[in-house]
């Protein structure tokens, strides 16, 4: 009872501030942070910091490293809107049976546009993109056997033509086993570090100081730009094996249906909760589906997978879909092995 009365507090948290709130859109640097890592866990409606059990653990849970018990290697690429590309790389190197160490590579990047201007519109014959990337490094540790924390330090750029800027930031979680049919308490806080500030050559301009005196020399001045705070976002989450897995509800044999529910508080935005599900046959062949509340033009999300022994190695393929509405859909591929 003490335990189930804790889970329900915990689940009360998210869905009462659903309703509440308002919106920060664009108090935020480094937006490319809060695009999720993984076709598994965005077919799952984005909630996976409770699952945590395979390398996009590195971008949702640090903590889950402690899940992983072979070398996995992974990555997911992703169309974005309008020409964007997203890619997702990560490893997780066990240690031993209580801790591992990871690394991560987040990217958002354009193909290169021509710059227009009002005195050009068709182009100045001048070229420009824009490349982001987050690097990460992670490690975890069981503090006994059914709870572990974990921890990811990160360099963060954003470039955007001439200008560009940069910080370091942290991701801390902990993963709790409650021992009651698998049920999986999780939080994990992302992004936690300093602000980013534009500076580059295109901020520097001649200033006329004394526009009374001809002739006069005009130095260098550089335009001041505001340092913005990162997407700092707090996450709690739960899942639970209803059927199947190592201790579930129902046993059905090689049928194994998962669920799962977080709930997020972005520093940017309004509070949000997400629902998922995975369904397994044999851990095989998965179907997955996830629905996100108080999202502007997201709900339903849909996916599929397939894992396979080859060898004596595992290799996973797992594919999602997204509708943005009016924006469009939006496809992701993943690849994970395991060694």
């Amino acid at each position: 009872m003490k335990r189930l009365a804790i889970v329900l507090m915990i689940i009360s948290l998210p869905i009462s501030s659903y309703c509440g709130g308002f919106s920060k859109v664009g108090t935020a640097a480094a937006q490319f942070l809060k695009i999720s890592a993984g076709a598994r866990p965005m077919s799952m409606g984005e909630t996976f910091v409770a699952v945590a059990n395979d390398v996009n653990t590195l971008y949702w849970n640090p903590a889950g490293i402690t899940n992983i018990d072979k070398i996995s290697v992974g990555a997911s690429h992703t169309q974005w809107f309008a020409e964007i590309f997203h890619n997702y790389a990560g490893m997780v190197i066990p240690l031993s049976e209580s801790d591992g160490l990871g690394i991560s590579v987040q990217s958002l990047s354009t193909n290169e546009q021509e710059v227009t201007t009002v005195e050009k519109p068709d182009g100045a014959g001048v070229y420009y993109s824009v490349n982001n990337v987050a690097i990460g490094l992670s490690y975890a540790r069981k503090l006994t056997d059914m709870f572990s924390v974990g921890v990811t330090a990160k360099y963060i750029q954003e470039d955007l033509f001439n200008e560009s800027a940069n910080t370091f930031a942290l991701d801390i979680g902990t993963y709790l086993k409650t021992g009651y049919h698998n049920l999986v308490i999780a939080m994990c806080v992302s992004n936690f570090g300093g602000n980013m500030q534009l500076e580059g050559r295109d901020l520097i301009q001649l200033a006329d100081i004394n526009k009374n005196i001809s002739g006069e020399y005009n130095p260098d001045a550089r335009l001041k730009t505001e340092p913005y705070s990162l997407p700092l976002n707090f996450r709690v989450g739960l899942s639970m094996d209803l059927f199947g897995g190592s201790d579930p509800i129902f046993s059905t044999g090689e049928h194994r249906w998962t669920v799962a529910l977080d709930g997020n508080h972005p520093n940017d935005n309004v509070e949000r909760v997400n629902f998922g599900s995975e369904y397994s046959w044999d851990e095989t062949v998965f179907a997955r589906v996830g629905y996100k509340f108080n999202y502007d033009v997201e709900n339903w999300t849909f996916g599929a997978g397939v894992k396979l022994n080859l060898g004596g190695q595992g290799i996973g393929v797992d594919y999602a879909l997204v509708d943005y509405k009016d924006l469009g859909k939006v496809s992701r591929i993943s690849i994970e092995l395991g060694f």
